[in-house]
C-alpha cells in the first residue's frame, strides 16, 4: 500500500493505493546468480574470461540488476535498492577494470589495489548480510556465501595461490546457484499462489 494526496474541495486528503507493480527481486537475483555462476566457473579453471562473461557482466549482471534496483526504489525497498544497484555496478566496474587497460585507456590496477577492492566489497556485503537476518533464510545464505567469496578472492589475489582461487570458484558457483534458487522460488511461489519452493 502507498499513499497519494489529492485535493478534495479545500482539503488535502490522503488516499491509500494498492501497489500492483511486479516484484523486481527475481530479476535482480537471477542477473546476479547466473553471472556469478559463470564467472566462478572461470575462477574454478573451467574456461578463460571472454566475451560471454564480459557481456553477462555488462548486461545481465550489470544493467538488469540496476533496473531491478530502480524498481525496488519505486517500491520503497531500501535494502533491495542498495543491493541490486550496487551489485549491478559491481559487475559493470569489474568489466571496466578488465577492458579499460586492454583498450589503452588506463593501466591495469596493481594486485594490491584489486585486493583492497575485493575487501571493500566483502565489507559492504557483510553489512548487507546483517540486514538479511530480518529477512529470509535464502537471502541469508546468499549474502553469507558472498561475504566468504569476496574474502577468498581477496586472499587468492594477496597470496597468488591458484588453489585458493579454485576453491573460491567453487564456493562462488554455490553462491550464484543459491541466488538462482531464490529467484526461482519467488517466481514459482507467486505463480502458484502458495509456498511451493521453501525460502
Amino acid at each position: 500500500m502507498s499513499m497519494v494526496s489529492e485535493l478534495v474541495g479545500n482539503e488535502i486528503v490522503n488516499i491509500k493505493t494498492k501497489d500492483i507493480t511486479a516484484n523486481p527481486a527475481p530479476l535482480g537475483l537471477m542477473g546476479f546468480g547466473m553471472t556469478t555462476v559463470l564467472l566462478n566457473l572461470h575462477n574454478a579453471g573451467l574456461f578463460t574470461v571472454g566475451s560471454m562473461i564480459l557481456a553477462m557482466g555488462i548486461f545481465y549482471g550489470g544493467i538488469a540488476q540496476v533496473v531491478a534496483g530502480i524498481m525496488e526504489f519505486k517500491k520503497g525497498n531500501t535494502f533491495g535498492t542498495t543491493a541490486f544497484i550496487s551489485y549491478g555496478f559491481f559487475w559493470i566496474t569489474l568489466v571496466a577494470l578488465w577492458v579499460m587497460p586492454k583498450m589503452g585507456i588506463v593501466d591495469a590496477p596493481q594486485n594490491s589495489a584489486m585486493v583492497a577492492w575485493l575487501v571493500m566489497w566483502g565489507v559492504f556485503t557483510a553489512i548487507l548480510f546483517v540486514g538479511t537476518l530480518k529477512l529470509s533464510r535464502a537471502l541469508q545464505f546468499i549474502f553469507a556465501s558472498l561475504v566468504i567469496l569476496f574474502f577468498l578472492l581477496a586472499l587468492a589475489d594477496a597470496t597468488g595461490s591458484a588453489t585458493i582461487k579454485i576453491i573460491a570458484g567453487y564456493e562462488g558457483v554455490l553462491c550464484g546457484a543459491s541466488a538462482i534458487y531464490a529467484a526461482m522460488g519467488q517466481i514459482i511461489n507467486e505463480v502458484y499462489g502458495r509456498n511451493v519452493v521453501p525460502l
